[in-house]
């Protein structure tokens, strides 16, 4: 049952990376989108909130650094 419930996490947290991505990969093409750029925001926001830390053990700011690091290199 415990599995369950860090599958689901899991989930959460990969969506979210997604999202990421994809609000990143469209403001690279339309920089002025805010609906994406309100994506991006909200990723972020979840990351450094209470519930990503009730979901994962994993540094928010890991996370974050390293997606802004992609498509850099």
């Amino acid at each position: 049952m415990i599995e369950n419930y860090e599958e689901l996490a899991n989930a959460i947290v990969v969506q979210a990376v997604v999202d990421y991505r994809i609000a990143k990969k469209r403001l690279e093409k339309h920089p002025l989108d805010k609906m994406q750029r309100h994506t991006q925001r909200e990723v972020l926001r979840f990351f450094r909130s209470d519930w990503f830390g009730i979901l994962t053990t994993l540094d928010p700011e890991v996370i974050i650094e390293k997606l802004a690091k992609e498509g850099a290199e």
